[in-house]
């Protein structure tokens, strides 16, 4: 193996450390014992994790994908294990590009052109994930894994949800969005979906409308079902395209002039999650230049008990916090951003020295990679939670992988939380403010 010290030939590896007597120390260089110790110390410490795994009936499984496979090899993948190890893969370097430019947006002093630069990368950064989140969500629609996490939600607070992923779009080409909700309408769904269908909308209408153009959110309820509106004053839909609008892969005008961008997957999407949820989806249009009216239709459900705030131990107070992530650009920035905010934090770059460092250290919190060398994440927390049953620090998942799978074995391993690339910082507060409560 490339890197690797080689023994001399017809020399036995002792099997365990005793065992590397004085006598057996003599047929190596003291680099080659050196060596020879720290294989057998991975040894044991592998065979201690295997153990624990064991004991609190929890296998650790394949290590997730360190790098993509060779082409010859891409045939014989399903579709969906490739796609999510694809956007594992382009997670990775979106981390820490959105790291450092966050990280770049609290610099003091910085001119006018940085802070345009900022505002460009966040966004195109924002881009490239939503790209991938679609791409993944496509081939899970299509195998028909797309999971519901169904409860009460708030009409308003779907809105906001999409808003807040939308904004950036509207934002920059100078838009007006107007919203106009009725009160305390609440429909039965998945929060995140349901606000994933109004954000493709609102972005979609972003997309084919001009700098300083109109969009208007506006809701009616009509018995048990609530009516919302994306509407548009931008590019129209052309009557033979309306049909297809919905159909995976379809886009309006897509010329040199006028490229907006995205894959052609937000309205098929929009169309799946909007189904599994009871409703249906419609859009009208004049044609070319007339603007779009894109209509949904959800069951409207019971309102729910009003919510109860959290006590929590302050948010806001120092943690020590540990990172275990392999990619060292995106350690050293979170860790940079981090002690920015008042934490104190340890970094550890693979999985057996993180496992080291989490099992001599005190942490309260714990950001450890999935996809690791030496041991994968979720060995490091399953052996440290079985290790430190009584204090064991709260385990988050920082991973480029985000699909059901994944997020069902860091559960099982004992993360508490899971969080996708490329994170950011008001992701991390939250965790923060969940290990307060």
């Amino acid at each position: 193996m490339a890197g690797r010290k080689e023994f001399p030939k017809g020399y036995a590896m002792p099997t365990d450390l005793d065992s590397l007597s004085e006598g057996n120390a003599q047929l190596l260089s003291p680099s080659d014992q050196r060596h020879a110790r720290d294989e057998l110390e991975l040894v044991s410490l592998r065979a201690t994790v295997v153990r624990l795994l064991e004991e609190i009936g929890v296998g650790s499984g394949p290590a997730p994908a360190q790098r993509l496979p060779d082409p010859a090899d891409v045939a014989t993948l399903p579709q969906a294990e490739f796609l999510s190890m694809l956007a594992h893969e382009l997670r990775n370097p979106l981390q820490s590009m959105a790291m450092a430019n966050q990280l770049l947006s609290g610099t003091a002093q910085v001119s006018a052109a940085a802070v345009q630069a900022h505002a460009v990368l966040d966004r195109q950064i924002g881009h490239m994930s939503r790209m991938l989140d679609d791409l993944l969500d496509a081939s899970r629609a299509a195998s028909g894994k797309i999971v519901l996490k169904i409860a009460p939600v708030r009409l308003r607070d779907v809105i906001n949800s999409a808003l807040e992923t939308s904004h950036p779009y509207v934002h920059s080409r100078q838009q007006q969005l107007r919203v106009d909700l009725p009160e305390d309408v609440t429909v039965s769904g998945d929060l995140i979906r349901l606000g994933q269908v109004f954000s493709n909308l609102v972005i979609n209408a972003s997309q084919f409308s001009d700098t300083g153009g109109r969009i208007a959110i506006a809701a009616a309820c009509h018995g048990d079902l609530v009516e919302i509106t994306v509407s548009d004053d931008g590019a129209g839909i052309p009557a033979e395209l309306q049909p297809y609008i919905f159909d995976m892969f379809t886009q309006g005008h897509r010329t040199l002039e006028r490229a907006p961008g995205g894959l052609g997957i937000g309205l098929s999407l929009v169309r799946t999650i909007v189904r599994l949820h009871g409703g249906t989806s419609a859009v009208t249009s004049a044609g070319d230049g007339a603007g779009s009216s894109f209509r949904i239709t959800l069951p409207i459900a019971p309102m729910p008990p009003a919510a109860v705030p959290a006590q929590t131990k302050g948010g806001a107070a120092r943690r020590k916090i540990l990172i275990i992530e392999d990619n060292v650009d995106a350690n050293e920035l979170m860790a940079m951003l981090l002690e920015m905010a008042g934490h104190e934090v340890t970094s550890s770059f693979d999985g057996v020295d993180g496992l080291r460092v989490a099992l001599a250290g005190q942490f309260d919190i714990v950001l450890c990679d999935l996809g690791l060398p030496g041991l994968t994440g979720l060995e490091v927390v399953a052996a440290l939670k079985a290790a430190r049953p009584d204090d064991a620090p709260f385990a988050v998942a920082t991973t480029g992988y985000s699909d059901g799978p994944q997020r069902d074995l860091a559960r099982a391993a004992g993360f508490d939380h899971y969080l996708v690339k490329p994170l950011d910082m008001p992701a991390l507060h939250r965790v923060l403010a969940e290990y307060a409560a």
